[in-house]
């Protein structure tokens, strides 16, 4: 999330900019050809007037309307303020940032912490796999993207960023990195301002209610399989991990942050189990894992310190699903003291 799971038109645009030079000799050749038979007119005209030369003011340079950004793809021409974005990922960020998209994967607009937000955004398609057609359709000025192999696509079609899933590890790098990129700093430290009393403000909480030393586990449940999450994988880790300042079991928590994911059997399930639980499943409820015999015999789930949300609410990533699911889970957490 962090899941944290093309050109017709920007040929179109590369032509433009190709002719663009030339067109432009032409005119000033036309015009400087212009010139030159009005004067020869005038010199050898009957009548007394005389051609006198105006001062002509020096043009004003404009802004650059571009600017030179460093990727992972190497150095890209950008607009230095981009109005039609196409935005694959880090949805999150750009709303903070106050930049709504104008296309985005169906995926990413139902994303129910900024769902309003993104109404009237157009759909491209399959998350990871987005139409280079519904693209084109939108005329973007700059894409952003976490998919590293879609870049020789997308950049034919505009200016493609690209940022690899978990190259950014918080809200703060998210947030000042995309604030940056968008010439939007001001933007990025005032909301980032705002995030930090609220994260500080629900550890507090947390802190006064939690032992220090108890662990937590972020996992994930599906009919055949369990997997264990770091902190930055989605499924609240990040709330957990990261805002709140919680630690996973100490036996496992190496592989967890290293890897940030691992699937584990039922026969390890309790290797992976911390004090408190926090568990994506779409189908069970908590009571369904108390009935259930291994879960059950959990110490967690046998003292209700068992959480259980749907992907719907776990699986983004972004700043604002972080900031969100933080104060969610410190309520559940301090409520059931």
């Amino acid at each position: 999330m962090n899941d944290r799971q093309y050109g017709s038109t920007h040929r179109k645009t590369r032509k433009y900019w190709i002719l663009f030079p030339l067109l432009l000799t032409l005119a000033l050749v036309a015009s400087a050809c212009g010139n030159s038979t009005t004067a020869n007119e005038t010199a050898h005209s009957g009548d007394s007037v005389t051609a006198t030369a105006s001062p002509v003011p020096a043009a004003t340079a404009a802004p650059d309307a571009f600017k030179t950004v460093t990727t992972v793809n190497g150095e890209i021409e950008i607009p230095a303020e981009p109005k039609r974005i196409v935005a694959e990922e880090y949805l999150g960020s750009l709303i903070a940032l106050g930049t709504i998209p104008v296309g985005a994967p169906g995926l990413t607009l139902e994303n129910v912490y900024f769902k309003e937000a993104l109404a009237g955004v157009a759909d491209t398609g399959t998350y990871g796999k987005m139409s280079p057609e519904n693209i084109i359709a939108l005329e973007p000025d700059l894409i952003i993207s976490g998919m590293a192999d879609s870049y020789e696509t997308l950049s034919q079609i505009a200016p493609t960023v690209i940022v690899p899933y978990g190259d950014l590890k918080n809200a703060h790098e998210e947030l000042t990195y995309f604030g940056e990129l968008l010439g939007k700093e001001q933007e990025a430290k005032d909301w980032l301002a705002d995030y930090d009393t609220r994260i500080a403000a629900a550890k507090a909480k947390v802190d006064a209610a939690i032992p220090a030393e108890a662990s937590f586990s972020i996992l994930e449940h599906a009919e055949k399989s369990t997997w264990a999450y770091g902190d930055n994988f989605g499924r609240g880790g990040q709330a957990v991990y990261q805002a709140l300042g919680r630690k996973p079991p100490a036996a496992v928590a190496e592989e967890i942050m290293e890897k940030q994911w691992a699937e584990i059997s039922t026969e390890l399930l309790h290797s992976y189990a911390g004090d408190y639980l926090i568990v994506t499943d779409n189908n069970l409820t908590a009571d369904d894992f108390k009935k259930d015999p291994v879960w059950g015999s959990l110490p967690a789930v046998k003292n209700g310190q068992l959480y259980v949300w749907k992907e719907e609410r776990s699986w983004y990533y972004d700043p604002i699903a972080v900031l969100s699911q933080t104060e969610e889970l410190a309520d559940w957490l301090t409520s059931a003291q």
